[in-house]
């Protein structure tokens, strides 16, 4: 069907309105936990800072310094209880209080001669690597602002008559802050980066599940626009094929041929009729024990020359979603089974730590080891017309509907090679199995 294009526009200011409030409120790369985690560690470093020149016998106003640490801790404990609130602006809110509570905690302390001074640049380094630059540049101006209070405010530091010496004292911090300051940088850091690399995956496998889906639409239509228009060239096939028959029923060869033809264009029909039909089957038959939809699944290919055989065990006993694309899938997966064995395809299933498990597995000689990492993308084959594995050529899909119909039912699919080929899917059980307890829904009704 053509795609309608509307020539209505809304006005600008409306479609602009409607869009800043997301722009503006998008979710940032980097987790709140992520955040929480880099402040209860900046915590216990300012404790230890606070305890260790307390014991050298630097003195500083305590209580004051207690305050702003607890106030911090405070902080963390309400955003870890309440839900995580994870977009650009919460995230800039966040280091802008740990740049004020920083800053506040070295005024008290020295001000811009403590050794720790370079603490107060922490979160802007970590802001600059996951916000907008607009926020880095608020951020950038706050931690400026609190460079400006801590060398005009600084509270001197003192030291006890008879402690360390200050200056050395200050050398001692110094050479401390090299070396915490260096591990607090890389861990944060690295946090922040396995964010961003745990975002970047997930949008590459969002946009990869979305091209797979594309794709299976616009094949569904394809599909949909030639079954509508197979129907009158099958009924022609098939009545030719019977007038021939009858031309040529003296002659065994010819009639034999055309016999098989004959139940070639019946099983044509089924199929389109079983297209047609899909989702109109009684609602008695959505679930079914995982044996009766393999044998369902298999029925089609018990004659067309490997031997099916099922090892199922307890896991076939097991009442499973039954709907027409997981039986299409698992259907695929079996034919192309039976085309490349040469005797026998192998049905197993088993159910192991909460997940069930389907192997499809052949005698023949395996997938190709070149393609086994693109196995399961669109028009990819290796069937060629009068090929061993069949009278026709292949166009590739098969393996790729498969995929894409049992991802979408919850499932996981690998291929590889084991003494033939194998094709494993795995379910989680929630995601595969059906309460046939459960309250029926009305049957639809039967018009005559």
């Amino acid at each position: 069907m053509p795609l309608k294009l509307s020539t209505r526009h809304d006005p600008l200011p409306t479609a602009i309105g409607a869009a800043a409030p997301q722009a503006r409120n998008r979710p940032g790369p980097v987790r709140p936990r992520t955040l929480i985690a880099a402040r209860w560690i900046a915590l216990a470093g300012q404790a230890a800072a606070v305890a260790g020149a307390w014991a050298l016998g630097a003195r500083f106003p305590l209580a004051p310094v207690a305050l702003v640490m607890a106030a911090a801790v405070v902080m963390n404990l309400r955003l870890g209880a309440g839900p995580h609130r994870g977009d650009d602006r919460h995230a800039l809110a966040q280091l802008g209080f740990d740049t004020l509570q920083t800053g506040a905690l070295l005024t008290l302390t020295g001000g811009i001669a403590n050794p720790f001074a370079l603490f107060v640049l922490a979160p802007l380094t970590i802001g600059a690597s996951v916000l907008p630059l607009r926020h880095i540049l608020v951020l950038a101006a706050t931690t400026a602002a609190m460079l400006v209070v801590m060398t005009t405010a600084g509270v001197p530091l003192t030291f006890l008559p008879g402690s360390m010496r200050p200056e050395v004292a200050l050398h001692i911090g110094r050479v401390l802050e090299l070396f915490i300051g260096g591990a607090f940088f890389a861990l944060c850091v690295w946090r922040v980066s396995s964010d961003l690399r745990a975002t970047s995956d997930a949008l590459a496998a969002t946009q990869m599940g979305l091209a797979r889906e594309q794709r299976l639409q616009h094949l569904g239509g394809v599909v949909a626009a030639a079954a509508h228009e197979m129907g009158t060239p099958l009924a022609t096939i098939k009545l030719i094929a019977g007038e021939l028959a009858d031309e040529f029923a003296d002659r065994l060869e010819i009639a034999e041929d055309l016999a098989e033809l004959r139940r070639s264009v019946d099983r044509c029909r089924d199929i389109l009729r079983s297209m047609g039909s899909t989702g109109k089957d009684d609602l008695l038959l959505h679930s079914a024990p995982l044996a009766d939809v393999l044998d369902e699944a298999a029925a089609p290919h018990r004659q067309r020359g490997a031997r099916i055989g099922m090892e199922l065990g307890p896991a076939g006993a097991l009442i499973v979603r039954r709907d027409a694309g997981l039986i299409h899938a698992l259907r695929n997966l079996i034919q192309n089974a039976v085309d490349f064995a040469s005797v026998t395809v192998e049905v197993r299933a088993s159910r192991d730590q909460a997940r069930i498990v389907v192997e499809i597995r052949d005698d023949g000689p395996g997938y190709p080891a070149h393609l086994l990492g693109r196995l399961g993308e669109p028009y990819l084959s290796t069937r060629k017309a009068g090929s061993s594995a069949g009278p026709y050529e292949g166009m590739g899909l098969g393996l790729f509907i498969a995929r894409t119909l049992l991802e979408r039912s919850g499932g996981t699919v690998t291929f590889f090679n084991q003494k033939g080929a194998v094709a494993r899917v795995v379910w989680p059980e929630a995601e595969i199995l059906a309460d046939d307890r459960a309250a029926l829904g009305p049957n639809p009704a039967i018009a005559d």
